[in-house]
């Protein structure tokens, strides 16, 4: 990956999008070549030359001004948030350099301890890649109850919410809306791939999800940008059924670190209620678990996986 790479694919993309009717201009029953406006018409909407828009569309002019991609933005119709990430996308590293890779992903004290404190409400800690970096017990019986719940202590078997949404079958099952829920994972890592060029853990993981879910590789191709801080999913958990929850996703204000993504509901709800009760089998199974586990070796069912 590098950004003016993904700059050109992002503006190539999106302009394929747009018809010539959604943005006012005549077609006169014209056949076209190629869907979507030309790249003359782009130009001519955003107020630039069209041989100038060619230089930035194939990746040739690196300086284009806040003002000139604004425009841009315009003219495609983005929201805030893919006008951000063409600015992203459109930025030249300082001093002429690459962005060096990013520093690995640490779990600190103080989220530890913050995940300790917030007890009943289902809380998990990702990294930029969508690594499962820890989770309290009712994050780990909410989004990933089938896994192993020491899993993310181990960097080499840590889950990945973007594989466990596209590639495993009980979490493709929780959210009763898996589109939606699909879309918003590949729009967050579109804007992280803009953040960050070159990890190569990320484009590995990218072209991982690209080989072998088509539905991923189909959403990805679309670049469409999703930045969701705070979204309604509807889920029907295997131990409590149906519910609704709200899951924001918390961040520091350097937006370089892990994010908190925590699950409520509604006070009073019956998805409150069902949260609540999740809750408690929770910490009913991890009360009976110390006993379960003095039995005499001889009495325990051998362990499979399937």
């Amino acid at each position: 990956m590098n950004k003016h790479g993904q700059l050109a694919d992002f503006l190539q993309a999106r302009r394929a999008q747009l018809r010539p009717e959604d943005v006012g201009l005549p077609t006169y029953g014209e056949r076209r070549r190629v869907p979507g406006l030309r790249r003359e018409e782009l130009a001519m909407l955003a107020g630039i030359s069209a041989p100038y828009y060619t230089r930035l569309e194939q990746g040739q002019s690196r300086n284009a001004s806040p003002e000139v991609l604004d425009a841009i933005a315009r003219a495609l119709r983005l929201d805030e948030s893919e006008r951000a990430h063409l600015h992203t996308l459109a930025r030249a590293p300082k001093g002429g350099r690459s962005a060096g890779r990013p520093r690995a992903e640490r779990i600190t004290p103080a989220t530890r301890a913050l995940l300790a404190a917030i007890g009943g409400t289902p809380v998990i800690v990702m990294g930029r890649r969508s690594d499962v970096l820890a989770w309290n017990r009712q994050g780990h019986a909410l989004f990933a109850g089938h896994l192993d719940p020491s899993s993310p202590d181990d960097p080499g078997r840590r889950p990945n919410m973007a594989k466990l949404v596209f590639l495993d079958a009980h979490t493709r099952d929780l959210y009763t809306d898996w589109p939606a829920k699909a879309r918003t994972v590949v729009g967050n890592l579109r804007l992280t791939a803009g953040r960050y060029p070159n990890d190569p853990q990320l484009a590995a993981l990218i072209g991982e999800l690209t080989m072998r879910s088509p539905e991923f590789a189909t959403m990805w191709a679309d670049h469409r940008i999703q930045a969701c801080d705070t979204t309604d999913y509807e889920m029907h958990h295997p131990l409590v059924g149906a519910l609704t929850v709200t899951q924001q996703t918390l961040q520091s204000p350097q937006g370089d670190s892990p994010v908190l993504v925590v699950a409520t509901a509604t006070p009073g709800s019956p998805s409150a209620t069902a949260l609540a009760l999740l809750a408690h089998t929770t910490v009913t199974t991890h009360a009976v678990a110390p006993r379960e586990a003095a039995q005499p070796q001889h009495d325990a069912e051998p362990h499979t996986t399937g």
